[in-house]
């Protein structure tokens, strides 16, 4: 008998280890629950300030905006069926812009904005502009009282103008040879002088991003065309690459390589007669690095005819580099524990890049592996950041 009561004992003692079982889990589930409604809720908090802009085939919704100068999200949801790009322009100087925003997806642009009277592009370059109002506040008025003297800035950014004017006389050589390559009916020579003329002007993009119309005469992507590749109005560098390197035809091409010839030497001389803040120094490169990681790592869109990403990073790095080295002295004065985060920053991205090398240059970017661009837009991420503790650190910040 005791040995028949011991088998009786049993579901009792389960049942009591299933109930705590269910007890536990409904906690775990509440709990889980719990933090997903306030992680929610949390997310509903700093989206409340976001003005959301939907872009649809031919136009924006809203397409005019008034906020209060300072800090402002705007999320960008394209509605259209190709990516697209928008842009808060000061005149002819793209403030902030996000590109190639994939159809059916949202992205946000943080902008910084002064008081005054903005235009805004959207989606297609044939589609209307509209219009952003910024009204100025009492923080806004504070911050211009309480700038910080320009006299240490003027040794950087006289030196910046060299750059810019060195780096603009390269480019319009190099694309003068190119030019002669295409009007020569040499296919080849022209393949192989597209990639020097391509860098040269990478050097200069962070600086001539700023000129929205000049730049997409320049550069532009067939995704911003109606009509793609047959539009009439794609021209600039992408126009020549699609020839080059996906028709592998020069025919046509020669009007193009001179209209580029042409709008290089105005890049030029637009880029020397704007006056550039010293919070834009920084700003510039950052942008464009911030660019690299966030967009043009991964998705191998801007060279996707001849594949040349990586030549383009280089170049850009090697001009987010070159102001680092200008501002070096203003750092090691008033932040020197950045300029080992920057630095290094620099150098890790650098030695990425370099990893990819093959022979003088660089590997095609359709062999870059999916890993090997996340580590690339990591890296670029991570400079990109360092890069932005410079202005704070320089009390440029807010302005």
């Amino acid at each position: 008998m005791t040995q028949q009561a011991s088998p009786q004992a049993s579901p009792p003692r389960a049942l009591r280890w299933a109930v705590a079982g269910s007890v536990i889990v409904m906690i775990a589930a509440g709990g889980l629950f719990y933090y997903a409604s306030q992680l929610a809720a949390s997310k509903r908090q700093a989206h409340q300030g976001e003005i959301t802009v939907t872009i649809h085939p031919k136009r924006c919704e809203p397409n005019a905006l008034t906020v209060a100068a300072g800090h402002a999200s705007f999320r960008i949801v394209n509605r259209s069926d190709r990516a697209v790009e928008w842009e808060i322009l000061d005149g002819v100087l793209v403030v902030e812009e996000r590109e190639n925003i994939a159809p059916g997806l949202s992205q946000v642009i943080n902008a910084n904005l002064q008081p005054g009277d903005y235009a805004i592009t959207c989606g297609l370059l044939s589609n209307p502009r509209g219009t952003l109002h910024v009204t100025p506040t009492a923080q806004s008025d504070a911050q211009a009282k309480a700038r910080p003297s320009m006299v240490a800035f003027i040794g950087p950014l006289s030196e910046f103008r060299v750059y810019l004017s060195t780096q603009g006389s390269a480019l319009i050589k190099a694309v003068a040879n190119l030019q002669q390559a295409v009007e020569a009916g040499d296919l080849k020579q022209a393949q192989a002088l597209y990639l020097p003329a391509r860098a040269a002007y990478q050097r200069l993009a962070p600086a001539a991003q700023r000129l929205a119309e000049l730049d997409n005469g320049i550069n532009a992507r067939a995704d911003y065309f109606e009509q793609r590749e047959q539009d009439p109005g794609f021209a600039g560098f992408h126009r020549l690459e699609y020839g080059l390197f996906e028709q592998r035809d020069l025919s046509g091409l020669a009007p193009v390589a001179q209209r580029l010839s042409s709008d290089v030497a105005s890049l030029k001389q637009q880029l020397l007669a704007q006056t550039l803040a010293p919070e834009q120094l920084v700003s510039v490169v950052a942008r464009n690095i911030r660019s690299l990681a966030e967009q043009r790592a991964n998705s191998g869109e801007e060279e996707r005819y001849s594949h040349s990403d990586l030549n383009g990073f280089a170049a850009n790095l090697e001009t987010t580099r070159k102001v680092i080295d200008l501002l070096r002295p203003l750092l090691a004065k008033s932040a020197a524990p950045l300029l080992p985060q920057v630095d290094s920053a620099a150098q890790a991205l650098a030695a990425r890049l370099d990893s990819l090398r093959d022979g003088f240059g660089y590997v095609s970017y359709d062999k870059v592996s999916a890993e090997q661009r996340t580590e690339i837009a990591d890296k670029a991420k991570a400079l990109a950041d360092a890069l932005d503790g410079i202005d704070p650190a320089l009390g440029l910040s807010g302005l």
